[in-house]
C-alpha cells in the first residue's frame, strides 16, 4: 500500500504515533517537505515530489538524502540533527521509530528554541551586532575548513554560473505578472548577463584563489538560531550545484536577508566582519551581484508554492506576496537605486491604509508624519490633539518641521539603496517636489501614490476614526480646510504618478501600485 504525502500530514499528526507520546504535536509543511514539532523533537519528512533541481520520488532516494541531510547539517549544527528514523505501517496505523519494513523515513532532530531563531529575534529588534560579528566569525570558519577541489571549483566558474541563473530565468517565466512583473524581469536579466560578461576575469580569480567552497546553500535568518554555539540549519543536500559556490554568494544571501528585514546596518556589521575573517579582499566587488541572485532564487522558490495542491489558500497568498518582496529587492541590486514611496491625499483618503500595504508587500521603512510629528511635540503616537485647522501642532510651521524629519529619515534609507514609504498628505507642489528632490540626489526612483476617494466616504472614515483608536487626529472640519488648501499635482510622469481610488478593494489597489513598482 502507497503512503501518501496527506496521509503521513495527517497520521504524524498524533501524539500516540511517536514512542515518547508528546502531550500535541504542531505540523509546518514547505513545498519538499512536511515537519511535525513532537516534544523535544522535530521529524522532517520529505514529500515524494520531483521538481526538477530536487528529486524526492522514490523511498530509496528520500532515505539517502535523509542520511545526506544530517551529515551535511552537522557540519554547522553538531548537537541536534540525531539522525535518521524509519516511519512503519502496523495494523493500518503509521508509527514513527517502530520496528517493522519502512514505508518512509523522517530526519529526527532536537528542538531549538523559538525565541533564538535570528528572523524571530529581527522581528524583535532584539538582534545585535554583536551577535552578526559572532555569526560572521562561525561562517568564515567554516568556509576556510569546508571541502574544495577540482571539482567543487568547477561550479564557481562562468559555465555554472550561467547555468544557475539562466534556470532561475527560464523558471520564473510562468510567474511573470503574478510575482515579478516583464519589466523588472527583463531588467534583472540584463543586470545579471551583463555583470557576468564583464566580471568574467573577477570570477577567474575567485576559482584560482580557492575560493569555491562546499557551502551551507541556504543561508538565511530562518535558519540561524542564536544559541551559546550559534546552530546554522537546514543546508542544501538535494543539490550539489546548489550548495557549491563562491563563498561570497553565501555571505551575500545572508545580507541580502537582513535587507530585507530591513537591518541594513546588520547587513553591513555581517560583511564587514566577515570580509576582516577571512582576508576575503575580493568579495567587496561580487556581493551586489550575488545579493540580486539570492534575491531572486528566494522569489522564484516562493512563487513555486502557487502550484502546490496541498497549500492552503491563506500561505499560497502570503507566498505570493513574499515572492514580490523578494523580486522587488533583487530589482532594486540590478538598478543599483532605492525607492522613495510618496503618499498624497487628504485625511480620511485612506492613504495610510494603502501605505501599511505596500509596506508589507514591499518590505519598505514606513514613515509616519502621525507619528513623527508627535514625536517632536513630546506626545506619544497615540495621544489625541485636536487643533483647529493650520494650528498648534498643525500649524504651517510644525508641518515645515515634521515633513523635514520625514525627508531626514527616508534620506538614511535611501542612501543604502533601500525602499522608504513617506505616509502624509502632501498636499502643496512645494512638498511633493522637496520629496523628489531628495529621491533624486539619492538616486532612487520615486513614485507618488495619490489616494482619492468620493467626499461622502472619506467623512465617515472620519467619524469611524474618531471613535476608534487611530494615530491620525483628521476630522471632517480639517479635511474641509485641506480641501481648501490643496494644489493639483503637477510635474511627474506617467512612471512617477499613480491615482487610486480608495473606495474600492484594498488588495486591488496595492495590485494596481505593484504593476507600476
Amino acid at each position: 500500500m502507497k503512503t501518501t504525502a496527506e496521509e503521513l500530514a495527517g497520521a504524524l499528526q498524533l501524539p500516540e504515533a511517536y514512542p515518547h507520546r508528546p502531550e500535541s504535536v504542531g505540523f509546518q509543511q514547505t513545498q519538499m517537505s512536511l515537519l511535525f514539532f513532537a516534544g523535544d523533537y522535530v521529524y522532517k519528512v520529505k514529500k515524494p515530489v520531483n521538481l526538477g533541481y530536487l528529486d524526492y520520488s522514490t523511498l530509496s532516494d528520500r532515505h539517502r538524502l535523509c542520511l545526506r541531510e544530517v551529515e551535511l547539517n552537522r557540519r554547522l549544527c553538531v548537537d541536534v540533527y540525531l539522525g535518521v528514523v524509519p516511519i512503519v505501517r502496523q495494523s493500518g496505523h503509521l508509527l514513527v521509530e517502530h520496528e517493522g519494513e519502512p514505508v518512509e523515513y523522517a530526519v529526527k532532530m532536537r528542538r531549538l528554541p523559538q525565541d533564538r531563531m535570528l528572523d524571530t529575534l529581527l522581528s524583535r529588534k532584539l538582534a545585535t551586532a554583536g551577535m552578526m560579528e559572532a555569526t560572521a566569525l562561525k561562517v568564515a570558519a567554516f568556509h576556510e575548513k569546508s571541502e574544495t577541489s577540482d571539482e567543487v571549483a568547477a561550479f564557481g566558474g562562468i559555465t555554472t554560473i550561467r547555468q544557475n541563473t539562466d534556470e532561475n530565468f527560464e523558471q520564473t517565466a510562468p510567474n511573470i505578472g503574478t510575482t515579478i512583473t516583464v519589466a523588472n524581469h527583463e531588467m534583472i536579466r540584463a543586470f545579471t548577463n551583463g555583470f557576468i560578461e564583464t566580471n568574467a576575469p573577477l570570477f577567474s580569480e575567485r576559482v584560482r584563489g580557492g575560493r569555491i567552497r562546499d557551502c551551507h546553500g541556504d543561508l538565511h535568518a530562518a535558519h540561524i538560531c542564536m544559541t551559546d554555539d550559534i546552530c546554522i540549519y537546514d543546508c542544501i543536500e538535494f543539490n550539489d550545484r546548489f550548495r557549491y559556490g563562491d563563498v561570497a554568494s553565501e555571505v551575500a544571501f545572508l545580507a541580502m536577508d537582513l535587507d530585507r528585514l530591513g537591518r541594513q546596518d546588520l547587513s553591513r556589521t555581517f560583511v564587514s566582519a566577515y570580509q576582516r575573517a577571512s582576508a576575503d579582499e575580493g568579495i567587496e566587488a561580487l556581493i551586489p551581484f550575488y545579493k540580486c541572485y539570492r534575491a531572486f532564487v528566494r522569489g522564484k522558490v516562493e512563487g513555486f508554492k502557487l502550484a502546490d495542491p496541498l497549500m492552503p489558500e491563506e500561505e499560497r497568498r502570503a507566498a505570493r506576496r513574499l515572492a514580490r518582496r523578494y523580486f522587488h529587492l533583487a530589482a532594486g541590486y540590478a538598478s543599483g537605486k532605492g525607492l522613495l514611496v510618496v503618499m498624497s491625499g487628504l485625511t480620511g483618503s485612506g492613504k495610510s491604509t494603502v501605505a501599511g500595504e505596500l509596506r508589507e508587500l514591499l518590505g519598505c521603512e514606513l514613515i509616519s508624519s502621525d507619528v513623527v510629528r508627535k514625536q517632536l511635540a513630546g506626545l506619544s503616537p497615540t495621544d489625541r490633539r485636536y487643533e483647529p485647522f493650520g494650528e498648534g501642532i498643525y500649524s504651517e510651521a510644525w508641518t515645515e518641521r515634521t515633513y523635514e524629519e520625514m525627508l531626514r529619515q527616508a534620506r538614511s534609507v535611501l542612501s543604502t539603496g533601500g525602499c522608504a514609504i513617506l505616509d502624509a498628505a502632501f498636499l502643496r507642489e512645494e512638498e511633493r517636489e522637496r520629496a523628489r528632490q531628495v529621491a533624486e540626489q539619492a538616486s532612487a526612483r520615486v513614485l507618488l501614490v495619490e489616494c482619492v476617494a468620493p467626499y461622502e466616504v472619506m467623512v465617515e472614515r472620519l467619524v469611524k476614526r474618531q471613535a476608534g483608536n487611530s494615530l491620525s487626529d483628521g476630522r471632517p472640519e480639517i479635511l474641509d480646510g485641506q480641501i481648501r488648501s490643496r494644489e493639483t499635482v503637477a510635474g511627474l510622469s506617467n512612471q512617477e504618478h499613480v491615482t487610486i481610488d480608495t473606495a474600492c478593494d484594498p488588495a486591488d489597489l496595492v495590485e494596481e501600485i505593484w504593476r507600476k513598482i
